[in-house]
């Protein structure tokens, strides 16, 4: 059974990961998440993107149950190149 992602290493590596593709300065995206500010990251996103993670981020257990599938697992291993 997976889990979600609680390592730091693998948090900060995501976060990288994520930034670069927002273009945003990983320590703002950090800022802003730990402080609830989804706005900025989901500006970037496309609309129906930013419908679905506004929905998605809404719930908790979804989230959770959202990052402990195998197809987040593995997309968070490609997107990384960590295993």
């Amino acid at each position: 059974m997976n889990r979600p992602i609680h390592d730091p290493a693998q948090m900060e590596g995501l976060l990288q990961t994520v930034s670069a593709k927002l273009g945003v300065p990983a320590a703002q995206l950090r800022d802003d998440l730990k402080a609830g500010r989804f706005d900025a990251a989901i500006a970037r996103l496309r609309p129906d993107e930013a419908a679905k993670l506004r929905q998605a981020i809404r719930d908790p257990k979804t989230v959770e149950k959202l990052m402990s599938t195998p197809q987040a697992q593995a997309l968070y291993q490609k997107l990384t190149g960590r295993r």
